[in-house]
């Protein structure tokens, strides 16, 4: 085996990287895209969150694959850190920050 074919650390590293952006930063943009949702459908509160946690096992899924798919760690990055930045303007539009208890 020469040297040139077994990966280096910089190529271990990216990878691990992909792996903790994925697992966290998944985890994050589905748990706000949860909230989210949870407070905007247009239907009773206990349909609302059950269809908001149903969709955010695919929000989740299509982060993992992002994070893989894209061409390097930092446009992964951004990209997540947009997508998590807009849930978070939408649930403060909605009033999930207003610390009123819902009825």
């Amino acid at each position: 085996m020469s040297a040139r074919s077994m990966p280096g650390l910089i190529d271990r590293l990216a990878v691990a990287g992909r792996v903790v952006l994925a697992a966290f930063g998944g985890y994050g943009v589905a748990a706000l895209s949860a909230a989210l949702l949870a407070l905007i459908l247009p239907m009773p509160r206990s349909e609302a969150v059950s269809t908001g946690t149903l969709v955010s096992f695919a929000v989740m899924a299509g982060a993992v694959i992002w994070v893989f798919a894209a061409r390097t760690l930092g446009r992964a990055a951004l990209f997540l850190g947009l997508i998590a930045a807009s849930l978070a303007g939408g649930l403060w539009l909605a009033g999930a920050f207003t610390g009123a208890v819902a009825p």
